[in-house]
């Protein structure tokens, strides 16, 4: 009779890969290639063809990444490759207002050298992002990366995972790691349910051109439809992010140039002279999306498929990489003990370290924008006096600061500039 050790041995060590992750966007790249440099093997599955990930046509998203996104990013021998596309935020400057009244006399102010570790982020285009990965992916020995291919279902055992594609292959792992968005499948196979809140806005975004150089300073401008994101970028450009009504957004995507730049004019101001449109218009519609559980047997989720957070403090994809950074630092330290890196106590490691920030993040950027999307006169007088009380205290700035640079917290080691 089989020794039932032995034999739990010989079923760990038949798998296709130690992980396999389901969805190739920006958090799933980014996990492959940690979990990769610390010798875990990976299949990445993703439903897009490399072809269409890789157009050079920029489609109007770029992110601000934190300072110790940056460092991840470093880590993993990325950020040389796209850093002459990369534009250091070293201001932020918010302010509540009407569109074509101007701002508020009471604003916020936060400048980089109010700390010693430099920018307090970068922005960076996605064009540019997204083909960086996919080239170090597709060098990566360790990554199998299958593209275009859907999961259709999914299946755990005591020692494995497993899903089958619509191609009618099967695949195997130790773990299956979700990073398929809001509406991840991957979650709602596993029985994971999740809360979902729409916020009635849509996010207008686009890249503008501008006469003045911005000086590598972000703005914020609370207006009553939603916030204004004024986001630098390389060259005299910057990236926008528009919130407003479902209705107001659709006009504002279909129009043309001329009549966007008019409508703009009132919310951007004159602050950087004559503008002008510099990339496609895009819309998405806005919302907050929490899982129940950031695991289950043999299943992590990680990104939007984990919490999708309204972009008003510009952190999505920042806690996306923080719980990349997590979770690769927990998978590779127990693959390096022999320990079986889908096991519920490995897995509960991860749901330990991200469960607060992930919640505290989601009720954070709701409360924000409740207080500052409306035209509440008592609500606009208590948030002005706040945002001055805020800029008038220095220890408070560096703490927003620090803060919005990723700085705070139990930071993971790539997250650090760390290797793993």
């Amino acid at each position: 009779m089989d020794n039932p050790a032995k034999l739990s041995i010989l079923q760990l060590m038949k798998v296709d890969s130690d992980i396999i992750i389901v969805g190739g966007g920006l958090n799933g790249c980014i996990l492959a290639l940690a979990l990769a440099s610390g010798g875990v093997s990976v299949t990445l599955i993703d439903t897009l063809p490399n072809d269409t990930r890789q157009l050079a046509e920029f489609d109007g998203r770029s992110y601000a990444l934190a300072l110790t996104s940056k460092r991840l990013l470093s880590a993993l021998s990325i950020w040389p490759g796209i850093t002459e596309h990369a534009q250091p935020m070293l201001e932020i400057k918010v302010t509540d207002g009407r569109a074509g009244e101007g701002p508020s006399p009471f604003w916020m102010h936060f400048d980089h050298r109010e700390i010693e570790e430099g920018p307090m982020g970068y922005m960076i285009e996605d064009r540019h992002l997204r083909r960086a990965l996919l080239q170090s992916i597709e060098q990566d020995p360790k990554i199998t990366h299958l593209a275009p291919e859907t999961v259709v279902a999914q299946s755990v055992n005591r020692t494995t995972a497993s899903v089958t594609l619509d191609s009618g292959r099967s695949l195997t792992s130790h773990l299956l790691v979700g990073c398929d968005g809001r509406t991840s499948s991957t979650a709602q196979r596993a029985g994971i349910k999740r809360s979902f809140k729409d916020y009635n806005q849509t996010a207008v975004v686009a890249a503008i051109g501008h006469e003045k150089p911005h000086n590598g300073i972000a703005h914020q401008f609370f207006m009553p439809a939603g916030p204004l994101a004024i986001l630098p970028l390389t060259g005299n450009r910057s990236s926008i992010v528009w919130a407003e009504s479902h209705a107001r957004a659709a006009e504002l995507t279909t129009m043309n140039d001329d009549a966007f730049i008019q409508a703009l004019r009132p919310a951007f101001g004159d602050f950087l002279s004559d503008l002008h449109v510099a990339g496609a218009r895009f819309s998405y519609p806005l919302n907050l999306t929490l899982a129940d559980a950031l695991i289950a047997d043999r299943l992590a989720l990680l990104g939007d498929a984990a919490h999708g957070v309204h972009p008003i403090a510009g952190q999505g994809l920042n806690q996306g990489l923080r719980d990349v950074g997590a979770l690769a630092e927990v998978i590779v330290d127990a693959k390096r003990r022999g320990e079986d890196i889908g096991a519920p106590d490995i897995l509960e490691r991860y749901a330990t370290w991200r469960r607060f920030d992930v919640t505290t993040l989601a009720w954070a950027t709701d409360g924000f924008n409740h207080l500052f999307s409306n035209d509440n006169p008592i609500l606009r007088v208590g948030r002005d006096i706040g945002m001055g009380l805020i800029n008038s205290i220095p220890a408070l700035r560096r703490g927003f600061i620090r803060e919005a640079a990723g700085l705070t917290g139990d930071v993971p080691r790539l997250l650090q500039g760390r290797a793993l």
